[in-house]
Parts: structure tokens; C-alpha cells; sequence
């Protein structure tokens, strides 16, 4: 038998950690001097000793540290492997949040905003059909990307249309920020966004670049060309809408099927279980009537973007803006200016 003190030498733990670990249960003395108190360890605990200073240095809690010193092998590798495997993500979340301090400390204007890469993918898709391919107006052609501290935003309207699509960001450094991309320049991005778990969107001095990380650790970026200009305030346009009159809820593949079979302006004309396009009867949910004319080519885009298999169509007047939603998609919306019918 050794005494606590030769016993902690041998070990490499001092007395006062074997006290704390006799009073937790976890390291008992083989025996304890019922005149004097003293504790005594046998041999038979050295690798019980060792192991536990070993899974102190781990951090593994007191609890586990149990369930390993008394437990069967499985047991033990169950646990172990559970903690290394916390240990591991909260790693990786301090070692980002190291990095983003990093950042806003060498860069001050610097911000950034990450999001899953499949969804901004999908975002870029939903939005770029309502973007201006040409004409004088530059902010036209671009999609605006602004952020906050909750939500990321892309936005792109060529007058006929606006799209509105918000993201969810995993992590947002620097205060609310936004740039304008050219659509194509995004449309371009959109393959190598879906390729990389998490994309951060970083808006420095030296101008936009969307960054990722790839497989082998070493981070992949795609400068983003920028343009300087004023969008169009695209709140103003959604607060000001008035109740809808109408709404519509039918199958989307069907109405994209009736817009392309029609030739020129369409006209969309509510009835009790059906909404009429062109020459096409499509069976439909309505609530309230309408009648008014669309350009195929504006509205189907539009319709297209959604996702899942139902559309919802809510109908202001016919001379305002139709807002276009995906029923399985709340954080999509779409507005197509009707066409005046004589």
C-alpha cells in the first residue's frame, strides 16, 4: 500500500486532485485508516489513476470519466467517441469564430455572410429569370444581394417582374451589408456554389468574391464583379399592395403546360374548380373572380421557379402586380405585371 502522497507521485496526479476524486466516487482508496483517516492505494490502481489523469487532459467530464473506469470496453469506446466527437465541433465553431474575428479586426469594413451552397444555388436559380438581360439600366441587370443579421436576401426585377428569395445565413459578420452582381456573373456561379457545403459571401475594399472550402482544406474563391448604383426600392412596391381580390392554387406543371401551349397575350379567367388559360381549362382552388391577360413568357418563368408541385396565384386587380408564391416555398415570391386586355 502507498500513502496518498507517494501514491500521487507515483501516478503523476497530486494529493488534493485524489481527495476530490474519493470525495466524486470516482477513484476510491483501496483503504482508509479509520483511526487517523489516512488513505491508502494499491498497485491494482495505478491504470485506473493514469487513465483518469489521461481523460481529465482529454476534458472528459466526471460523469463519462465513471462510465469509462467501470464500464465494459463497448461502453467505454461509446463514450469516448462520443466526446471526441463534440469535442471536434466545438473546435471547428471556435476555430470560425477566431477566423471572422480575425477579419473584422484586420478589415473594418469588412463583411461577409454564409449560407449552405446548395441553397444559394437554388436561390440564384429561382431569381435570375426576373433580372434584365439588357437595356440601358445597369442595376437592372444585376440581382441585389443584402443581408442582415437574419436573413440574406436576393432580389432582381427587369420592371415586369420582381423576385424576392430569402436565405437563412449560418453566420453573419460585419453589420447589414449588400451588392449588386450582375445576373450573369451569378448564373455562373451557380454551379460552383452547389458544389461546396457552405459559401460565404464576402464583401471587402478589394471588392466582392464568394469563398468556400474545399475538400483538401485550402479555401476556392470566385471573385464577383460588382456594380455601383441605386436598385429600385423594391419595399415600397410590396407594402403598397393592397388585399388581394383572388387567389388560385393549382397544379403548377399543369399551368406551365396551358402558358406554352398559348399564342401571344393570354388571358386567365377564374371559374368555380378551375382557372381557364388560353384554350386550356387547368382544375383549380379559387377564392373570388378574376379576369386578366398575361405575357406567357413573363408569367411562366415565374411560375417555373417555384418549387414542389402546387402554385399560388393571388390576384390584386388587373392592372397590378399578380404575386406569384410557391405553396411548398414560403420564402419564394414572384411579381408579373399583368397585360391590359382591350
Amino acid at each position: 500500500m502507498d500513502t496518498i502522497s507517494a501514491f500521487a507521485r507515483r501516478v503523476g496526479l497530486t494529493p488534493s486532485a485524489l481527495r476530490f476524486y474519493d470525495d466524486c466516487g470516482v477513484l476510491p482508496p483501496a483503504r482508509v485508516d479509520p483511526d487517523t483517516g489516512y488513505r491508502y492505494y494499491s498497485a491494482d490502481q495505478e491504470h485506473a489513476a493514469a487513465l483518469l489523469r489521461t481523460l481529465r487532459q482529454a476534458e472528459v467530464p466526471l460523469a463519462d470519466i465513471t462510465a469509462v473506469l467501470t464500464g465494459a470496453p463497448s461502453v467505454a469506446r461509446d463514450v469516448l467517441t462520443a466526446h471526441a466527437r463534440r469535442l471536434r465541433a466545438r473546435a471547428d465553431s471556435t476555430h470560425a469564430a477566431v477566423e471572422a474575428a480575425l477579419r473584422m479586426v484586420e478589415l473594418p469594413t469588412h463583411g461577409e455572410v454564409s449560407v449552405g451552397g446548395a441553397e444559394l444555388a437554388s436561390a440564384i436559380r429561382q431569381v435570375q429569370s426576373a433580372a434584365a438581360r439588357s437595356g440601358d439600366i445597369a442595376e437592372l441587370r444585376c440581382v441585389l444581394v443584402e443581408w442582415t443579421a437574419e436573413v440574406l436576401r436576393l432580389v432582381a426585377t427587369d420592371r415586369y417582374r420582381l423576385a424576392v428569395r430569402e436565405l437563412v445565413p449560418t453566420s453573419v459578420v460585419g453589420p447589414t451589408n449588400h451588392v449588386l452582381v450582375p445576373v450573369d456573373a451569378l448564373v455562373d456561379a451557380l454551379p460552383w456554389a452547389v458544389r461546396h457545403d457552405v459559401v460565404r459571401c464576402v464583401l471587402a475594399s478589394d471588392g466582392a468574391r464568394l469563398v468556400a472550402q474545399r475538400s483538401d482544406g485550402d479555401p476556392a474563391e470566385l471573385p464577383l464583379p460588382s456594380v455601383d448604383g441605386e436598385f429600385p426600392d423594391y419595399r415600397l412596391l410590396l407594402d403598397a399592395l393592397p388585399a388581394r381580390e383572388c387567389r388560385v392554387v393549382t397544379d403548377r406543371v399543369a399551368l406551365l403546360d396551358a402558358l406554352a401551349a398559348a399564342d401571344g397575350t393570354v388571358v386567365v379567367e377564374t371559374a368555380a374548380e378551375a382557372v381557364h388559360v388560353g384554350e386550356r381549362t387547368v382544375p383549380a382552388v379559387c377564392s373570388g373572380t378574376a379576369r386578366l391577360g398575361f405575357d406567357p413568357t413573363v408569367l411562366a418563368p415565374a411560375v417555373d421557379a417555384g418549387v414542389g408541385p402546387d402554385v399560388l396565384l393571388e390576384i390584386v386587380a388587373p392592372d397590378r402586380p399578380t404575386i406569384v408564391r410557391s405553396a411548398d416555398q414560403g420564402s419564394f415570391t414572384t411579381l408579373v405585371m399583368p397585360v391590359l386586355l382591350d
